[in-house]
């Protein structure tokens, strides 16, 4: 409806200018003024046209020319009355978003280069919207991993200054207290070792673009059988039953076997913390489409869906309460993460009430990759 106002309103007046022009030229023509000049030079002309007047033959050669020349004019007066409109609409809705309204689009219309240059705007906001939402994530970032960082230094640190503390000013009552004491903060400094170890090693991949990992044949179902009997004992102490299903004889894919070993024992100690009310832990390799696939399922209190996508950013826990009694640091999960992406390979989660499953893919040797 508004695109046919915009036709008709110059087509309106093109034929109003139209109408009073021919009516102008008739009155004229039938004047006295007209009847002199027929005197002149251009006699047979004037006569032709005073003996056509009122004829339709007439109205229509003067009309048409007189039409089409109002009808460009008007046309172009509503065109430039209309991206006028448009350039001041813009320029308000700049101001508005230079005022910090980021959210505000400006409308796209189809007015050539003003249309364009509103679209370019809202790009460029909604690149410095996201510049900005990225900038203040990683702040909070920032932010939390010092505070979770302070907080899990301080947790071990304070346990051996305590325990040290009452071995250094005798307050133990015998020897078997003594050795307890002892014991405990030696538990407590190997948590803390742990963690700083973690925090370097995270570091390290995270920080280094395209780091060189020294890459061998492993058999992925050779390396799943060693780490489970590591495992044995701390999956009878959390009373879980074990068991692999190797859908291949071999799995082999190019990586670097310390590093490998170390996703995969993460993820299994994290079975054993989190699954053993499950009492029941799983494991599935087989091929897919050119990758090796290792399925670690545990069966134990499952993971919100709300929590899934960030089970692997650096210190998040779904349970921070449980977390000194687990011993996690909040950050095994995303060395995991970084190590198989080192690999050129991917690690996710899935879980419901019925189980929590943790996939690992990589490339099988020879397949799909250049090695």
């Amino acid at each position: 409806m508004r695109t046919d106002w915009r036709v008709a309103v110059p087509l309106f007046w093109s034929a109003l200018t139209t109408m009073v022009v021919l009516l102008v030229m008739e009155i004229i023509a039938k004047s006295i003024y007209f009847s002199k000049l027929s005197q002149l030079s251009l006699d047979l002309l004037f006569r032709w046209i005073n003996s056509s007047i009122g004829s339709p033959e007439i109205y229509f050669l003067a009309g048409l020319p007189l039409f089409m020349l109002s009808a460009l004019y008007f046309f172009k007066r509503e065109k430039d009355a209309r991206n006028h409109r448009y350039l001041i609409h813009i320029i308000e809705d700049v101001q508005r978003i230079a005022a910090g309204d980021f959210a505000h689009k400006v409308p796209v219309q189809s007015i050539g280069e003003l249309g364009q240059l509103a679209w370019n705007i809202n790009q460029v906001v909604e690149r410095l919207k996201t510049s900005i939402d990225e900038e203040r994530r990683a702040e909070s970032t920032k932010n939390e991993l010092i505070t979770n960082v302070s907080h899990d230094l301080r947790t071990p640190l304070t346990s051996i200054t305590g325990y040290l503390g009452l071995i250094e000013q005798d307050r133990y009552r015998d020897e078997v207290e003594l050795r307890y004491y002892v014991n405990m903060a030696y538990e407590e400094s190997q948590r803390l070792h742990q963690l700083i170890q973690d925090l370097f090693e995270y570091t390290r991949l995270s920080n280094i673009t395209g780091a060189t990992i020294q890459k061998a044949p492993i058999n992925l179902v050779e390396m799943m059988r060693q780490l489970f009997a590591q495992f044995q004992l701390q999956l009878q102490e959390a009373g879980i039953e074990q068991h692999m299903t190797f859908f291949e004889s071999q799995l082999l894919v190019m990586a670097d076997g310390n590093k490998l070993r170390r996703v995969f024992e993460n993820l299994i100690s994290n079975a054993i913390k989190y699954g053993s009310e499950g009492k029941y832990l799983e494991v599935i390799g087989f091929k897919e489409g050119g990758e090796a696939v290792i399925q670690i399922i545990n069966y134990g209190e499952s993971i919100p869906q709300t929590d899934l996508p960030l089970i692997f950013e650096r210190f998040y826990r779904v349970e921070k309460s449980r977390a000194t009694h687990t011993g996690g640091s909040g950050i095994g999960l995303a060395i995991a993460k970084s190590i198989v992406e080192l690999h050129g390979g991917t690690i996710f989660a899935s879980s419901d009430e019925e189980r929590t499953v943790f996939t690992v893919r990589l490339n099988i040797r020879g397949e799909k990759a250049n090695f």
